[in-house]
């Protein structure tokens, strides 16, 4: 099965014999981030530093000034921990090493477009913004997406893309010292503390029957026994539940349709600025509700979008199988799985999870992440590969 490593540029510089360590686990492709968020990540074998801290979401390269100018909404250079052309520079190293580059290119998720541009953020039932999380039915916001899909992806030397968050996020998030655990929401509450009533999402439930002002009610009124501490019963049945099936059916509706003709022009968007042979994946969730860095999606209409998916499979690759049911020949279906032991990966499992998510479709493996994970993670990751 073919193999990508995912890596950060600054694991790769400064450090020369990073790109050669890479190649001697036996993957063929490394997916280097080029537009990510914010983050603070070890660095367990660079000579110059231990720790990274990204302060912001950023993109890893010089943003086109002139794609840029006139826009209020814009990408954000990096600063010290990935300056100047710090993918291009990665890439290069990595591209010598005989590895195939791909881009990562993380795009609805963005903490400091939400601190500067707060009127762009989801907007929930009970008056309180998400600055992490983008609202995709904005037009301005899914206008400066697509402009950021197109240009993070098709780098100098990139050979492919894979494109995450490209769909809602939510209330779900690992946000600075995070203190949302306390209440058990379940399936049903997160999504309807998702739910996003800015003045686009309030005309997009109208044209699908609905008065956004009853709805945030509805809401609003759904969630009380949740914080009482009431059980969720889980999935989309207790969305139904707590809010009406026609309300429910609604919401969904308008989310669906937004999210889906955003991951079309993004990646219609990337196709018209590669090279021939250019790929387009997609990190993706077969439950079309769901939202995070692993968008919810419908897979038939995903799969006749994008070249493939990446499908999260670590604890469990059942994920993978709407998609196999759907997926036409020469589709993609990469199963990622965290190596990370600490991050509770699996490397010591990983040659049986990789055969075991080959016999439900998969055809490619992601391995999440090599640039965190310890030297004896990498020890076993090896013959895992070799094995492969």
């Amino acid at each position: 099965m073919r193999t990508s490593a995912f890596v950060y540029p600054w694991d790769v510089v400064g450090d020369a014999a990073a790109p050669a360590r890479l190649a001697a686990l036996g993957v063929a492709q490394v997916t280097l981030a080029a537009a990510y968020h914010s983050t603070r990540a070890l660095t367990p074998r660079h000579p110059r530093h231990r720790v990274v801290t990204a302060e912001h979401s950023a993109v890893l390269y010089p943003p086109d000034a002139t794609r840029w100018r006139g826009r209020a909404l814009r990408p954000y250079p990096a600063g010290d921990w990935a300056p100047g052309d710090a993918w291009g520079e990665a890439a290069a190293a990595l591209a010598a090493a005989g590895l195939d580059v791909h881009t990562w290119v993380v795009l609805a998720h963005n903490s400091r477009l939400g601190a500067e541009h707060p009127h762009t953020s989801v907007l929930n039932a009970y008056g309180d913004r998400y600055p992490w999380a983008p609202c995709i039915a904005q037009p301005a916001t899914r206008a400066y997406l697509t402009e950021l899909a197109a240009e993070a992806a098709v780098r100098p030397g990139a050979h492919g893309t894979e494109l995450e968050s490209l769909g809602w996020y939510g209330l779900a998030h690992l946000h600075a010292h995070d203190k949302t655990g306390g209440i058990a929401l379940g399936e049903a509450g997160q999504y309807l503390m998702s739910l996003c009533f800015c003045p686009s999402c309030r005309t997009g439930y109208g044209a699908h029957g609905l008065d956004a002002d009853e709805l945030a009610a509805a809401v609003r009124g759904a969630l009380e026994p949740l914080w009482r501490g009431a059980a969720d019963d889980g999935g989309w049945p207790a969305v139904e539940k707590l809010l009406g099936e026609e309300r429910a059916a609604a919401t969904r509706a308008w989310r669906e349709e937004t999210a889906a003709t955003l991951q079309e022009a993004a990646v219609a968007a990337v196709r018209a600025a590669a090279p021939d042979g250019f790929q387009v994946l997609l990190h993706a969730d077969p439950v079309s509700y769901h939202c995070g860095a692993n968008a919810g999606v419908d897979p038939a209409h995903i799969l006749s979008v994008a070249d493939g998916v990446v499908v999260p499979c670590t604890g469990g690759t059942a994920l993978l199988t709407p998609f196999a049911e759907r997926a036409g020949e020469g589709s993609v279906l990469a199963a990622n799985l965290t190596i990370v032991s600490g991050m509770g990966g699996s490397p010591g499992t990983l040659a049986r999870d990789a055969a075991r998510a080959r016999d439900l479709g998969a055809n490619e493996l992601r391995l999440y992440h090599s640039g965190l994970a310890s030297d004896a993670d990498l020890a076993a990751v090896r013959p895992a590969l070799a094995d492969l």
